[in-house]
């Protein structure tokens, strides 16, 4: 079940935005407790695709890659969560994190309260260091380890 009409301007700015776009984008600032994180609400819905979420970057930047993985979801350039991807960012692989359902409240709440639950499915973006690391690599730098944390268990190495 998802939702037909929102209570104020921001819940029916996201409703307008999933009926003209089939999709609706939210940020959330960074602050002294984490990263700033940017995710999608209406893609499952819409399109049948995960929700996609990531964290660490200006709006504008996550905004286009959460923008450039619903597109190659949507044309088949990415079908398979469990590898990674170089269409996302020019010249750099991308990885997905599977967020479990327990992470959803604290950081995609908003998604359900449209789906009404958790009745969606939702992935993390992760976004490699500038000297090719993941969050998971044992050579990772802190800093960028600390930019964005896990919400899911890290992919496995094939």
């Amino acid at each position: 079940m998802v939702r037909q009409a929102g209570d104020d301007a921001s819940e029916q700015k996201v409703i307008d935005d999933i009926a003209t776009y089939g999709w609706h984008c939210v940020h959330i600032g960074g602050d002294e407790e984490g990263p700033g994180y940017t995710f999608t609400i209406g893609a499952f819905h819409s399109f049948g695709l995960p929700e996609f979420l990531i964290m660490g970057l200006p709006q504008a930047t996550a905004h286009q890659i959460v923008d450039l993985a619903l597109d190659a979801a949507r044309s088949g350039a990415i079908t398979d969560f469990t590898q990674t991807t170089g269409v996302l960012l020019d010249g750099h692989q991308c990885a997905f994190v599977r967020v479990p359902e327990a992470r959803y409240r604290d950081w995609a709440g908003y998604a359900r309260w449209f789906y009404q639950g958790n009745d969606f499915t939702l992935y993390q973006i992760v976004w490699p260091s500038r000297d090719g690391h993941f969050p998971w690599d044992a050579a990772a730098a802190k800093a960028y380890v600390a930019s964005q944390p896990l919400l899911g268990p890290a992919p496995r190495p094939d």
